[in-house]
């Protein structure tokens, strides 16, 4: 009876999989994974012996040519769809060029199926500590008004503080959203500094944009009322040990227009830095664009040929990562960085035509492709070798094993706890790597929408709405009906077409894999912090 009340808790549509079923540790015969020596608690990988060694060697040899740790820069891109950047057919075609973007997807490895969660928070802790949100309690946006009744942190073991017990200088820029309560900041959760802002542009300038908030902006008393709720709007410093600091107020939407250009002079700044001291390091570049609502910065206002507001912050986030790129190389950095390059999650349907662009199903919010399928590149100048496209899977949680592994810090990753990301260096490395992850699981908020499993993605829970842009303001989350939704993505990427028992032979391997995947949620129960729907 409490197995099954703790299923009914985190909302599984298949309830039948756990209650008189016991569950196998082994996977399924679809599945290539295996369980991980001394860490069964972590998601299954599949072994990759060859290029794992191949992997080694290339580490080792660079440890041997430059003497150091490599250097880690991740790029994240705030609510881009798959679809704008020119690698993936878009760029100059949908009026927003992204010539470096383009260039680093051209010179490294286009990954085309990477996947992240349906919305930001989820997507930005579970990055930082390589878990499904639904275990970690931060399964939403956290935002004005909020009372979290736990600190979501207190128990994380997050990246930065891996890779600071291991030598390196850890920095956020940019953008948070994932907590501004004190033992929730960057610096207090392992970064050794913070400079940026802990909200989205939206929760920032909507109190200062009259003609598209006149209700808000133009009436006292709700403005009071919503200023009197303390989320913070201004630029902030922190540093691990310290005090928050103001470093600028912000008074007007012109000031969060210019935001990603002051975080780019201080992420250059730190490089500068690094580059003296000879220390290895790890920045988190977040940026603030292309999150509705969109100000064009002075410097790109009608760069893009569309000229809107939403495609001007595409040309200038893709202008910053080349600027950013060109100042690693002019410090002699450049070969020693692993650099990723994505976005949190798909573009925000709900704020067009400020909002991106996906070729797929969904958008923001949703456990649809369009809501979770993400751009995705891994640069590195001379690991990894040019012109590599892969379809294969590559969930952004992955990033926090990877990352770790890189750093030599793989023996710091917690095994006391289910742990999501799996380590994907030999994948990255390896000149023919193929990807140790075979199934990706999505879920939205407290509930399990779907597995990937290598083509085929099957749907417990089905995000809808009569307004195919509306993923996140006028939608319904469903459960199917008598079988589960399978579609083969290869033959229908925009998951059209339910194939299920009359096209296909896996629903129940499938569902078997998703029987693993719950029974780790008895075992470990998700933490409750407050952020129900």
């Amino acid at each position: 009876m409490k197995r099954t009340i703790l299923i009914k808790r985190i909302s599984l549509a298949f309830l039948f999989i756990i209650c008189c079923q016991k569950i196998s540790a082994q996977a399924t015969p679809l599945s290539k994974a295996k369980p991980i020596p001394g860490k069964e608690n972590w998601q299954p990988a599949v072994p990759n012996p060859e290029q794992d060694k191949i992997a080694v060697d290339k580490l080792a040899a660079l440890k041997k040519k430059t003497g150091k740790k490599p250097n880690i820069i991740w790029f994240l891109i705030d609510d881009m769809g798959w679809g704008d950047p020119g690698f993936n057919g878009g760029g100059a075609s949908i009026g927003a060029a992204t010539p470096n973007m383009d260039r680093l997807a051209k010179e490294g490895l286009l990954l085309s199926s990477t996947y992240s969660q349906p919305t930001c928070t989820p997507t930005r802790s579970a990055i930082l500590t390589g878990r499904i949100p639904a275990r970690t309690g931060l399964t939403r946006p956290i935002l004005a008004g909020d009372v979290l009744t736990a600190n979501p942190w207190a128990d994380e073991i997050s990246l930065p503080k891996i890779l600071s017990q291991s030598g390196y200088k850890t920095v956020l820029t940019g953008k948070w959203h994932v907590g501004e309560l004190e033992g929730m900041r960057p610096f207090e959760i392992g970064f050794d500094e913070y400079y940026g802002y802990y909200a989205a542009e939206k929760e920032i300038t909507q109190s200062f944009d009259k003609r598209r908030y006149p209700d808000l902006v133009l009436d006292p008393f709700k403005l009071e009322a919503y200023n009197k709720m303390g989320a913070s709007k201004d630029l902030v410093y922190g540093k691990k040990g310290g005090k928050e600091e103001l470093i600028k107020a912000t008074t007007s939407t012109e000031d969060i227009a210019e935001a990603d250009q002051t975080l780019e002079a201080f992420s250059i700044k730190k490089i500068k830095e690094f580059a003296k001291s000879g220390e290895p390091f790890f920045i988190e570049h977040a940026f603030m664009k292309v999150h509705t609502d969109n100000w064009a910065s002075k410097k790109y206002e009608g760069k893009s040929d569309s000229k809107y507001p939403y495609k001007d912050g595409v040309v200038e986030v893709d202008g910053i990562i080349g600027e950013i790129v060109a100042e690693l190389e002019k410090n002699g950095l450049l070969e020693n960085t692993f650099i990723f390059i994505t976005s949190d999650n798909g573009p925000q349907g709900d704020s067009w035509p400020d909002g991106g662009y996906t070729p797929f199903r969904g958008t923001k919010g949703s456990a649809w492709e369009g809501g979770t399928r993400v751009p995705g590149v891994a640069y590195w100048k001379g690991m990894i070798t040019p012109g590599r496209q892969s379809a294969q899977l590559f969930d952004l949680m992955d990033l926090y094993n990877t990352s770790a592994y890189i750093a030599g810090a793989f023996d710091k990753i917690p095994t006391d706890r289910p742990i999501d990301g799996i380590n994907q260096t030999s994948f990255l490395l390896a000149d023919n790597g193929v990807s140790n992850r075979d199934r990706v699981y999505t879920w939205v908020e407290t509930q399990l929408m779907s597995i990937r499993l290598h083509e085929y993605k099957m749907y417990f829970n089905i995000t809808e709405s009569q307004d195919p842009h509306l993923m996140i303001d006028q939608s319904t989350v469903t459960k199917t009906g008598l079988a589960p939704w399978l579609f083969n993505l290869y033959i229908d990427p925009k998951e059209t077409r339910v194939v299920g028992h009359a096209l296909n032979a896996w629903t129940a391997p499938m569902a078997a894999e998703a029987k693993y995947h719950a029974a780790s949620f008895v075992k470990f129960p998700p933490k409750k912090v407050g952020l129900g729907q």
